[in-house]
């Protein structure tokens, strides 16, 4: 099974919005706070590290997928996941003209899990609405609330399947 999970949002935020309510990291986005934009500080959410590698262990290939296009973003992420311990696995990211859509359809996740992007702008920034119908019904799609992280998300990867 295949697990792609956004990064920024979903299961890493930026470090400030430690011991800050979900609404409360949402609002330091739009505030652009400064530790929204030091991509090299950010920190999990939550548990993600535990319930990410408790699914691995299970047998998921976990994937990341990030809304940096440029290599310094992207290098950026790859060292926070290695810094807390995130299961090992690519970081995805949008190539030239490319949109989320094309990035899940180049992947063929079995799962995707987001988040509703609620601070930028909601589902139309958001990765499966911009999937092509074809490739949707390949996919099972879980959305979080921004900046909740999946904590509540089931333990198992059956219970995950069929939540």
């Amino acid at each position: 099974m295949r697990i792609m999970v956004f990064l920024h949002g979903t299961v890493i935020m930026q470090k400030n919005g430690v011991n800050h309510t979900p609404e409360e990291r949402s609002q330091q986005v739009r505030d652009s706070e400064a530790s929204v934009h030091d991509f090299a500080s950010y920190v999990p959410i939550g548990n993600a590290v535990a319930k990410l590698k408790a699914w691995e262990k299970q047998g998921a290939e976990i994937l990341y997928l990030t809304f940096h296009k440029d290599a310094e973003g992207l290098q950026h992420d790859k060292s926070v996941l290695r810094k807390h311990g995130f299961p090992k696995g690519p970081v995805l990211f949008r190539e030239s003209c490319e949109e989320y859509g094309d990035v899940a359809k180049r992947a063929l996740p079995d799962i995707l899990i987001e988040d509703n992007c609620e601070c930028i702008g909601g589902e139309s920034q958001m990765t499966y609405p911009r999937i092509k119908e074809e490739i949707k019904s390949r996919i099972k799609s879980i959305v979080v609330k921004e900046f909740a992280g999946i904590d509540d998300l089931p333990d198992t990867l059956s219970d995950l399947e069929d939540s």
